[in-house]
């Protein structure tokens, strides 16, 4: 049977080997998952590199996988005003001996389709991956990195693009078509692969698709798959590495632009957490504007009491912004990033003046009243 998870800004259905046959995002009425594919796709490889067990993924790990599509169990747990969920549990590996169980959770007023994750990881010589085969033709990947994100071309033409069959992003990772983009979030898994894959079609003509059109009117078309790393079991150093109880957690959010990658990143990271209600507080630090993004706030290294503020643009472009304290301030300064001074901060109505060029890092001193 099916499960369909549904909350008007997007349509999850989930077969019943707890794979996702269709994701489709109501608001741009479009399918996300590649035609005849499945998502979240779990995949385990052998793992033999040349030298350097526990640091090293060879390319030729590729060669050979197992789709883990059997399902101990497919239950919805959760159905509520506020959130639905369906517990996926398979089991896995040499008699059985690995098991992993995952939730794959909708909220409300959502675009962030959720999958936490926690395995008895108990394999040797083995790399998980889970798999998103994506309807979106992209010639780029966008990796997230410390205070940006780079580009990464999809295409293997070149023995340069071929070396990367292995990349690494920070909190995302997004794929994108003109008009229309989808990003991979995590929250501890860095390790990602992207290629360009085809996928056939029924009905679809040869000027209709990217391949040309292949027997009684069907076809091929151009899509995107990206893996994320999950696990790994080397033998050297440790021939114990890994092994034991992992838990973590990675979403897909379609209709992502690069600022909507950035804050729903942060937000997988940082999720709000219950404390006992008390008075309501003004945010300690605030900024007026989507594309800057504070990192960090903390006390500065020398014990004088003065709040230390890293900030920067995320998104590519330049941004004038304003940036406002729940204290008052008596001065402020612009440091380099061992908080040594730099020159005074531009003030401007109602808080500090900042004009930040592309990816820019600002790290500001304020000294408390």
């Amino acid at each position: 049977r099916t499960i369909v998870l549904d909350n008007d800004l997007l349509r999850v259905v989930i077969d019943g080997d707890g794979l996702l046959t269709s994701v489709v995002d109501l608001a741009a009425d479009r399918e996300l998952i590649a035609p005849g594919a499945r998502g979240n796709l779990l995949q385990l490889h052998p793992d033999h590199p040349n030298e350097y067990d526990a640091w090293d993924i060879d390319r030729h790990y590729r060669r050979v996988h197992t789709d883990l599509t059997d399902a101990e169990s497919v239950e919805l747990v959760e159905s509520g005003p506020l959130r639905a969920a369906v517990r996926v549990v398979r089991v896995f590996g040499a008699s059985g001996a690995s098991r992993i169980t995952q939730e794959i959770r909708l909220s409300r007023g959502s675009r962030r389709l959720d999958i936490t994750t926690e395995v008895d990881w108990q394999e040797s010589e083995k790399v998980l991956k889970a798999a998103f085969p994506l309807d979106i033709h992209a010639k780029v990947s966008t990796s997230e990195i410390q205070f940006g994100h780079v580009d990464r071309a999809t295409h293997t033409n070149t023995s340069w693009d071929a070396a990367r069959f292995e990349i690494c992003a920070h909190r995302w990772l997004r794929v994108a078509e003109p008009g229309y983009g989808a990003a991979l979030l995590n929250d501890s898994t860095y390790g990602h692969d992207v290629t360009r894959t085809e996928h056939a079609v029924e009905g679809a003509g040869a000027g209709e698709n990217d391949g040309g059109g292949e027997g009684d009117g069907g076809g091929r078309v151009l899509g995107t798959t990206v893996r994320l790393t999950l696990l790994r079991a080397p033998h050297s150093p440790d021939p114990e590495t890994d092994l034991g109880t992992h838990r973590f957690g990675y979403a897909l959010l379609p209709g992502a632009e690069v600022g909507d990658a950035v804050a729903e990143g942060l937000a997988l990271n940082l999720p709000p957490r219950a404390l006992p209600a008390g008075p309501v507080l003004p945010s300690l630090i605030g900024v007026d504007h989507p594309a800057v993004t504070v990192e960090s706030v903390k006390l500065a290294e020398d014990r004088s009491g003065d709040v230390v503020v890293r900030l920067y643009e995320s998104r590519g472009g330049r941004a004038a912004a304003t940036l406002t304290t729940a204290f008052p301030v008596v001065s402020a300064q612009v440091t380099d990033l061992l908080e040594r001074p730099l020159h005074e901060a531009a003030t401007g109505e109602g808080g500090l003046a900042l004009s930040l060029r592309p990816h820019e890092i600002v790290t500001l001193r304020l000294t408390p009243a």
